[in-house]
């Protein structure tokens, strides 16, 4: 049976896919771009806030930001007022391969939504936007019932 979510999932693996095969030659996994652009974006955010900000449990952040930064990509650094905080950077090295990054993105958004009219394309992203903000309502109810 093909739902939306299937369908969506599908686009989604597909994305990683194409990230992983564009990392493979740094040696770096598809979902170390969400990690570059995100820490390119936001640097100095903490372990805790990128967990947040890419819906990713804390171990998994921490494993990935471990990887990253043995690979010369990210340092962290303790807060000072705040032990337990540890914030993430970009290093000169994973700001040389944002460019790379950025272009892979446009190149794939433009292929995935190529024949759409400027309105379909308007439209999709609103009616994606809105199922974003819910799916993130569903997932914090969850937390408040599991906690």
């Amino acid at each position: 049976m093909n739902t939306l979510t299937r369908d969506i999932h599908d686009i989604a693996r597909c994305l990683m896919r194409y990230r992983a095969d564009s990392m493979e030659q740094f040696e770096l996994k598809g979902c170390h771009a969400n990690y570059i652009l995100t820490l390119c974006e936001e640097p100095g955010i903490s372990q805790e806030q990128l967990a947040k900000r890419l819906y990713a449990n804390k171990s998994n952040i921490a494993r990935q930001i471990a990887i990253l930064e043995e690979k010369g990509y990210v340092r962290r650094e303790n807060d000072p007022s705040d032990k337990r905080l540890l914030h993430v950077y970009p290093t000169e090295k994973a700001r040389e391969l944002l460019p790379l990054i950025q272009s892979n993105q446009k190149k794939w958004d433009a292929f995935v939504t190529e024949g759409l009219s400027g309105e379909e394309l308007a439209q999709a992203r609103r009616i994606l936007q809105k199922m974003k903000e819910q799916a993130v309502v569903f997932m914090e109810r969850e937390n408040e019932w599991k906690n």
